[in-house]
């Protein structure tokens, strides 16, 4: 993964620990991951980001659904051990006509069983939903409630030990965030006075950086090319320039092939102002 990064000119990647459709996972190649953080180092890739599986699903309304979801996280987290520095990015899941309260004590009690374990190397991120049926994570006051929650039942472990930082973030999905109703097009400063004031822009710890098929406000999460759905190549260029968001890396999830990959790298990159 890490040389096919560096062939496309990319500098971070997001990979699924496992078949984002499935539950199993490979072993751990101790040999493959020492030559990769050897690779990584020399060609300089920052955080990777591992991405859940879309069958995880913490706020089920069945006790195997939530059991699989934990099984699998603390699973992945074990895993990225051997990768320190890493990111885990999980979708908090849908409530399934449970409601949004019991969707969000539900996730933040998988969250602090989890991460009352140990003091993970690797940091936990919330991603932005679009709120497309009953998901959890429809807003930034949503998400805000979960790390709220969790925090709460953690206790003195919420701080992880290692570098006295927080081990929950948000990553932002562009995409989302527009579907969901914040006009990042129109109004990106007003978006992100408002991500900070609900959950704090020290939390935000990733983009994931995506065009929308659909209309701002449509809560349906189609995801398109960078510059050719209605957010746009104006606003999105804003987005990967803005003070507060370029320094955080940029994870693409379009639906391109490698080489669609590349070329929207290249135009990321000429995008970019210094």
């Amino acid at each position: 993964m890490a040389q096919t990064a560096v062939s496309i000119g990319a500098n971070v990647f997001q990979f699924f620990t496992r078949n984002p459709r499935g539950g199993a996972a490979k072993p751990i190649d101790k040999a493959d991951v020492a030559a990769f953080l050897d690779y990584a180092a020399a060609n300089g890739i920052g955080p990777i980001l591992a991405h859940a599986p879309y069958t995880l699903n913490a706020a089920g309304a069945e006790p195997r659904v939530r059991e699989f979801a934990e099984e699998v996280m603390a699973d992945d987290l074990e895993r990225l051990e051997h990768t320190p520095g890493a990111m885990y990015n999980f979708h908090p899941g849908s409530h399934v006509g449970q409601g949004a309260e019991e969707g969000i004590n539900l996730i933040s009690g998988m969250l602090s069983r989890i991460l009352s374990k140990k003091p993970y190397k690797t940091t936990v991120l919330l991603e932005t939903m679009s709120g497309k049926g009953s998901e959890v994570g429809r807003d930034f006051a949503e998400i805000r409630a979960i790390i709220d929650a969790t925090e709460s039942k953690l206790g003195n472990q919420a701080i992880k030990q290692s570098d006295n930082q927080t081990i929950l973030g948000v990553c932002l999905d562009t995409c989302h965030v527009w579907d969901g109703g914040y006009d990042i097009a129109d109004d990106l400063d007003g978006v992100l006075a408002e991500f900070d004031r609900a959950v704090g822009l020290g939390r935000l710890k990733a983009i994931h950086f995506n065009d929308s098929m659909n209309a701002l406000g449509a809560h349906k999460d189609r995801h398109e090319r960078i510059g050719k759905g209605r957010i746009g190549l104006d606003a999105l260029a804003r987005v990967v320039n803005h003070p507060k968001l370029r320094d955080l890396p940029f994870y693409l999830e379009t639906p391109c092939d490698l080489q669609g990959y590349r070329d929207e790298i290249a135009l990321i990159k000429k995008l970019r102002k210094g």
